[in-house]
């Protein structure tokens, strides 16, 4: 199965940014945003949330919990 951190670099490649370029979109470290990427640290939930906005994704798409990216929202 994917990793977090797979689908979450996949997804900023998807939008050609680099991985400065997110540290400061979301207002951290590279360090700290890269860490991400490794797997070696994960993220508070609410900046879960906020990765999945940006990214126009599901939460169990970003964690890899399915492979599809929809965001299945209420009507």
């Amino acid at each position: 199965m994917i990793t977090f951190g797979e689908r979450l670099q996949v997804s900023r490649k998807s939008k050609n940014l680099t991985q400065k370029q997110m540290s400061i979109k979301f207002n951290m470290t590279e360090r700290a945003y890269r860490a991400y990427e490794n797997n070696t640290s994960t993220p508070h939930f609410t900046n879960f949330i906020a990765l999945s906005d940006f990214f126009g994704v599901s939460l169990d798409y970003l964690v890899g919990r399915t492979d599809v990216p929809e965001v299945n929202k209420k009507k």
